[in-house]
């Protein structure tokens, strides 16, 4: 059995448009039922708090030890090899 030429153009373009169709159908409906769900009430921005100034800091040698410890642990030597020669706020 031999099938012509415009047979198959004419099945490909069905198909491809059958199939582009459904891809239609399906969108919208998938759109309609997201738009279905309600919104959640957007959460009120917490308020920010003034950073304390570079004096106020009421135990900084805790703080350089912190700094210190986090500076050996990723360096990977002991916190002794560390020299820490000033300590500032950078703004």
């Amino acid at each position: 059995m031999e099938v012509s030429n415009l047979f198959v153009c004419l099945m490909g373009m069905g198909v491809t448009f059958i199939g582009l169709t459904c891809l239609i159908l399906l969108t919208t409906l998938m759109g309609k039922l997201v738009n279905r769900v309600p919104e959640a009430k957007p959460v009120p921005a917490p308020v920010p708090t003034p950073a304390p100034a570079a004096g106020d800091v009421p135990n900084r040698q805790e703080l350089i030890a912190a700094v210190s410890a986090a500076l050996a642990e990723e360096l990977g030597t002991d916190v002794s090899g560390i020299r820490i020669l000033s300590f500032r706020k950078v703004s």
